[in-house]
């Protein structure tokens, strides 16, 4: 088994410059560091992480509380929280909760009693009382959510309200003036109301007048589904549906092919996340594209900045979005 002795050797350094590299304790230089992670990489070396930990009396472990798993795009966040981790050498604990407070209280309770040197939550339905939490037990913490209700957490978060507005603005530009909104209303979080803001502020800068917000009763596929039969009694009166999620858009695209209908000739539907099934339906769906992979990376990056003691880290983060054209919306110009 290789050592860290080996590591030295191989590398043509001293054992406490391998140990600088492994800790990212002290400045190495970079052609030091890249030579000594070169030889790690070649032989396969892993530090002793008991042994480390009572040396630095440091678990470099970080806790990770994500509402709902089952979500394509949550997939791609925590690839990009462990692949990021493991570069710095943190392990990672992915903790599922499903929107049970009790789950969140047990797993911010278990990553206390493991010592995690910083947590990460994702997702929707934090409360202020958990988020409180965590900031009281946990020195350092991160919050990726699109919900920005306790802004005393340091969070990352993307414009939802610019990103409504141009995807309202590239259908009006397409010929559409008479769009809906299919919402998660029931939600009430401010991301959601920044979407809906955002795409009716667009609406009344092109002097159009006409605006419709459907409310589905959750978020999900089945939910998208089940409001295609409303969307129905309206066709020829709307022409074009923005919805809130892919998910809501590929379940009404779905209902609307089995009553017999076309997207985008009958009605043109657009999304927002463009999550991996978008690019798989039929038509491929016009979609905002969220950075998910980034998300987890740029999160994890920045709080491990915190928990090594970087001063200057911003402690919040908006990242950009990217507008994807696909074959979902019919051009009545």
């Amino acid at each position: 088994m290789t050592t860290i002795k080996d590591v030295a050797r191989m590398s043509g350094v001293s054992i406490s410059t391998v140990s600088r590299v492994i800790n990212d304790s002290k400045p190495v230089s970079p052609e030091v560091r890249k030579r000594v992670l070169e030889v790690i990489e070649e032989t396969g070396y892993r530090p002793n992480e008991v042994a480390r930990s009572l040396v630095t009396r440091r678990s470099y472990l970080i806790g990770v509380i994500v509402n709902d798993l089952s979500n394509s795009y949550i997939a791609e966040m925590v690839k990009g929280i462990e692949e990021v981790g493991r570069m710095y050498n943190y392990d990672i604990l992915l903790c599922g909760s499903y929107y049970d407070r009790e789950a969140q209280m047990n797993h911010l309770s278990l990553l206390n009693r493991k010592q995690a040197e910083g947590i990460i939550l994702i997702g929707y339905h934090f409360d202020d009382e958990l988020i409180e939490a965590v900031k009281k037990n946990t020195k350092h913490s991160m919050y990726f959510t699109r919900d920005i209700k306790n802004d005393t957490i340091d969070h990352i978060s993307i414009n939802s309200f610019l990103a409504s507005a141009e995807m309202t603005k590239y259908l009006i530009g397409e010929g559409h003036s008479r769009i809906a909104f299919l919402s998660d209303f029931g939600e009430s979080s401010t991301h959601e109301h920044d979407k809906i803001k955002g795409y009716k502020e667009m609406l009344k800068e092109n002097n159009i007048n006409f605006s419709k917000v459907y409310v589905a009763e959750g978020r999900r596929y089945n939910d998208g589904y089940a409001m295609a039969t409303e969307v129905i009694k309206d066709l020829g009166n709307v022409t074009a549906v923005f919805c809130t999620n892919d998910e809501l858009a590929i379940g009404l695209i779905n209902h609307l092919f089995d009553d017999g209908y076309k997207v985008p000739d009958d009605i043109s539907v657009v999304g927002y996340g463009d999550y991996k099934e978008s690019q798989h339906v039929r038509p491929t769906l016009t979609t905002i594209s969220e950075p998910f992979y980034d998300v987890g990376a740029v999160t994890v990056r920045t709080l491990i900045k915190k928990i090594e003691g970087d001063k200057s880290v911003r402690t919040t983060i908006e990242l950009p979005y990217c507008f994807m054209e696909r074959n979902s919306v019919k051009n009545l110009n």
